[in-house]
């Protein structure tokens, strides 16, 4: 039996060990939101759509339109949007990519979906209020896609906020290998005993014959 594994779980994972402490006494409270935000992934119980990922929805939307002749120049966020959509237009929108892997004694099935895959860069376009050199060093989504892809060279994150766009580039040979963090991954679930959990919510389909 194999078991899916996704940048967004292991996103999830991970933002547990987030750096909290700069939120002062809510500290512990945005912890045991961290915490409980994962357990609730791992029985992916659906997320409503908050303001920030409506932005990024409607972000997104703008670029491809703008890809395909029909953005709309009033739009706030037009000049951003179309300094994205030189980047990416003429690529592989929305690519499925999938993979097998055998990690702890576990077969995996490795699932992504590529905003853009165009001359052997994956691009991912993210809409953020903020930007930090390096914001995305740590993120497990790059080393998956890179997995996933073995014929791109490149990821870059393209990040707006809605006026300025910052890119962060990754080559292959800088990306950490997604099979060690799926490594991790494991050794913590049965740590904390909650295996059984992930196994229950996340099998995957089986190969048809």
């Amino acid at each position: 039996m194999r078991f899916l594994m996704t940048q967004s779980l292991l996103t999830s994972w991970q933002y547990q060990w987030n750096d909290f402490e700069k939120y002062g006494e809510k500290a512990a409270e945005f912890q045991e939101k961290a915490e409980n935000d994962f357990l609730s992934t791992l029985r992916r119980e659906p997320v409503p759509t908050n303001e920030a990922m409506q932005k990024g929805i409607n972000f997104e939307k703008l670029v491809m339109d703008i890809c395909f002749d029909r953005g709309d120049s009033e739009n706030i966020w037009y000049e951003a949007a179309k300094e994205v959509a030189s980047d990416v237009r003429g690529g592989q929108f929305q690519v499925a990519a999938t993979k097998d892997v055998s990690v702890a004694g576990i077969d995996f099935l490795l699932y992504g979906r590529l905003d853009c895959l165009k001359a052997g860069v994956i691009s991912d376009i993210k809409f953020s209020g903020s930007y930090t050199v390096g914001k995305f060093l740590g993120s497990p989504q790059h080393p998956m896609y890179m997995e996933l892809v073995p014929e791109a060279g490149e990821f870059t994150y393209i990040v707006s906020n809605g006026k300025r766009v910052w890119r962060e580039t990754y080559r292959r040979e800088e990306c950490r290998s997604v099979l060690d963090i799926i490594q991790e991954f494991a050794e913590y679930l049965r740590e904390r005993k909650l295996m059984s959990l992930y196994k229950s919510f996340w099998k995957a389909k089986e190969k048809s014959k």
